[in-house]
């Protein structure tokens, strides 16, 4: 009797925390959402190093806003010799009513490179509403109007977005595409439920000036290799509200092999584990891959451990598709569903080298991890 129930006990937290993701999902994209109507003047910080897939149509996106008001974009790039740069300066020629700037400056302000360009770019912003995105991302015409609609709200001190990647390109991508809507998404909805929004999402940030002054400005980041997470959550300490966009961007991604994507994979793990030690750890439980050859193991691979299994993944197969085809909208499924046991496999496999180790290489640089989130460069 023993090892015919064993097998479903193990499988029972990532099949409820599954059921209770997609619970939290429908209850917040399917709420009344106001029409967005408040349109301040808008600065777009963009710190660039490197091409990325589609740099110019991503860059572009940002151009073609369907916005009243004034916006402004200053692309931040340290290297003057930056491959980057003839993009830029053909974007500025190909959009010349657009008000854009081009910041080349390469002074370091800490060992996260990225808010040093942002520390560079931020005394060419015009406007006290200031967004920070990420150079491979791509957005929508109403991008703007629907980030800045919260800012009604005075209180609304940071606004952050979901983000997606439709369209992957081969099987590597498509298991780190896969992780937004199997693992990202449903972590930030069932947070969201649980104890409200206290971090931001790095693929797109708005923040009010007020706020971020009242941490300390962006070099308060300076020393963090999560400055989203950072930002965010400083800004919920300093008694601001946070609020998610409606608005998904996409994250364009290359043609990948699966050590690259591994890579940073174990990048993000490790930054997480330093900065919501006790969330991550628990986040153990909800894992499926191990659970799952648990439940075998448990029941010495008996046809209720094959049936654990099978029932965990048909739930978990039903989720994915749910979220992917009625929430997030990127098409990974079910086309790349019969890559969902590795994709379980190799989170399995980050989360568990993350406490092994604690450096991680990003953009060519290696650095060390240091309790609380912060880094030194090796």
């Amino acid at each position: 009797m023993l090892t015919t129930v064993l097998p479903f006990l193990c499988i029972l937290p990532p099949l409820a925390y599954g059921v209770i993701a997609l619970g939290c999902a429908r209850s917040y994209f399917g709420r009344r959402r106001p029409a967005p109507g408040h349109t301040p003047p808008i600065s777009i910080l963009k710190p660039v190093k490197g091409m990325d897939a589609g740099s110019f149509d991503n860059f572009a996106s940002f151009c073609r806003q369907e916005y009243p008001a004034p916006w402004q974009i200053v692309f931040a790039v340290a290297d003057p010799a930056d491959p980057v740069i003839p993009v830029i300066k053909r974007l500025m020629g190909e959009f010349p009513s657009i008000d854009m700037e081009l910041v080349v400056d390469a002074t370091l302000h800490g060992p996260n490179h990225k808010v040093s360009n942002l520390i560079n770019a931020c005394p060419k912003a015009k406007h006290d509403l200031l967004i920070v995105c990420d150079s491979d991302i791509r957005v929508s015409p109403d991008y703007l109007r629907e980030v800045a609609a919260p800012f009604a709200d005075q209180q609304v001190g940071l606004v952050t977005s979901l983000y997606r990647s439709p369209g992957v390109r081969g099987a590597a991508t498509a298991v780190e595409a896969m992780g937004f809507t199997v693992e990202m998404i449903p972590n930030v909805m069932v947070a969201m439920k649980l104890e409200g929004l206290s971090f931001a999402l790095g693929a797109s940030m708005a923040v009010c000036r007020q706020a971020l002054e009242a941490i300390g400005g962006f070099p308060a980041l300076a020393d963090y290799l999560a400055d989203d997470y950072q930002l965010g959550n400083k800004v919920h300490k300093a008694g601001w509200r946070l609020e998610l966009s409606d608005c998904f961007v996409e994250s364009v991604m290359h043609r990948e092999d699966l050590v690259t994507v591994l890579s940073r994979q174990l990048r993000w793990s490790r930054t997480m584990r330093v900065s919501r030690p006790g969330g991550y750890l628990g986040s153990g439980i909800t894992q499926s891959f191990p659970l799952a050859c648990l439940a075998l193991v448990l029941s010495g691979f008996s046809a209720a451990g094959w049936g654990a299994v099978l029932l965990l993944y048909l739930v978990r197969a039903a989720v994915a598709i749910a979220f992917s085809r009625c929430y997030v909208k990127d098409g990974i499924f079910p086309r790349w569903l019969w890559l969902l046991p590795l994709r379980d496999f190799l989170a399995f496999a980050t989360w568990a080298l993350s406490f092994a180790g604690n450096r991680v290489r990003w953009r060519g640089s290696l650095f060390r991890l240091l309790p609380g989130g912060k880094i030194v460069e090796i």
